[in-house]
């Protein structure tokens, strides 16, 4: 599969997102490897008060005004959080395929691919065409490597070598595999898998109640230690879905270890479809497919977290949530996508309004396989 029509699929998908404009890739600078390596994770939009970049309090979140009523703009908030998970798209071209067994199972910046060359008994780079780089080679993994078990500890030990690099080890493997469901080529480190642009996949759910006929959702604030997102707010429970457990079994696992949500309770919750978004930032490639889920929870229960990443919770209407999506930065950027399609699904985004379809298509924009 070419660059160009990787492109063209993206441009389709995300239509009003990103320009046709086409890339030639450039050697990057001594002096330019360490923002590639460490972007800013986040892109400042016109928010209310106080932009994801500082702290905020659960005060500043009920703060938030509400939106007029009717107001016609109020579709295109929900595009730039959208547009946020689907960056640089037109960057692509820098990318080469990552192939194991004649399959592409992820994609490898140029420059990054430089500092996986000296490990040559390891990564190797034919060049030719036969998937479609633009860049006239793909990578692979050296013939020797020819079982999941040797090709994870063969590429664990490069990643270790890479040192801060690859920054937020965490010592969790993902599957690697062409498409959910497929065989597995190997494992590989969570927080490596963006650099080789494999499909990462996790669960999200939506904790709701009702009340007084009107809906509420328990959000969570993530812990100010947290490597990732700190102090931002996240879904009632969520994580990626590492090897060897299945998407219901990871939930309840999150359920339980995030907001102390006992299996009796968490069992009862609904799969309701999936998103799935593609960001490329300097060197990494995010694919990600995000299983979404609904629970809806007793009014006695109140949250509480088990494995110290959650600071708190409160209970909001959906209403306010909605606001505070539109209004602020504060929520984890893919949260955005997981809440907006729980808005369209409960009637509380509607088909009346201008931009329903394109909003609906555009939160499945990645790779969705």
């Amino acid at each position: 599969m070419s660059c160009n029509y990787l492109y063209r699929s993206f441009s389709q998908s995300l239509p009003h997102f990103i320009s046709s404009s086409y890339y030639t890739p450039i050697a990057p600078s001594i002096a330019s490897l360490k923002s590639l390596f460490y972007p800013s994770r986040r892109r400042q939009l016109h928010t209310f008060a106080i932009s994801a970049g500082n702290r905020f309090t659960w005060d500043d979140v009920f703060l938030v005004p509400e939106s007029p009523h009717n107001d016609p703009s109020a579709l295109s908030a929900f595009f730039d959080k959208i547009k946020l998970c689907n960056r640089d798209l037109e960057k692509q071209c820098e990318f080469m395929p990552f192939v194991i067994e004649d399959q592409i199972i992820g994609y490898i910046h140029h420059g990054f691919a430089d500092f996986l060359k000296p490990f040559d008994n390891v990564f190797i780079f034919p060049q030719d065409n036969t998937f479609g780089s633009h860049l006239g080679c793909h990578c692979t993994l050296h013939p020797n490597l020819s079982t999941p078990n040797d090709r994870t500890k063969a590429v664990a030990n490069v990643i270790m070598s890479l040192g801060e690099l690859i920054p937020g080890i965490r010592n969790e493997l993902y599957p690697v595999s062409s498409a959910f469901g497929e065989p597995i080529f190997f494992s590989l480190e969570r927080a490596a898998a963006p650099y080789f642009g494999i499909k990462a996949y996790g669960v999200q759910m939506n904790g709701y109640l009702e009340k007084d006929e009107q809906k509420f959702l328990w959000i969570g604030k993530r812990s100010e230690q947290k490597s990732t997102y700190p102090g931002m707010l996240d879904q009632l429970a969520a994580g990626g879905l590492p090897h060897d457990i299945s998407c219901g079994e990871n939930l309840i696992k999150e359920c339980e270890e995030e907001a102390g949500i006992p299996r009796s309770i968490s069992l009862k919750a609904i799969p309701v479809g999936a998103v799935s978004y593609t960001d490329i930032e300097g060197y990494r490639m995010k694919r990600d497919v995000l299983f979404c889920y609904d629970l809806k929870l007793p009014d006695g229960f109140i949250p509480h977290n088990e494995d110290g990443e959650v600071e708190s919770f409160q209970l909001v209407p959906v209403t306010q949530v909605a606001n505070i999506i539109r209004k602020t930065s504060f929520f984890k950027a893919n949260c955005n996508l997981v809440i907006i399609d729980f808005l369209i699904r409960h009637g509380h985004i509607r088909p009346e309004e201008f931009g329903y379809l394109r909003l609906l298509q555009s939160l499945r924009s990645g790779y969705f396989s």
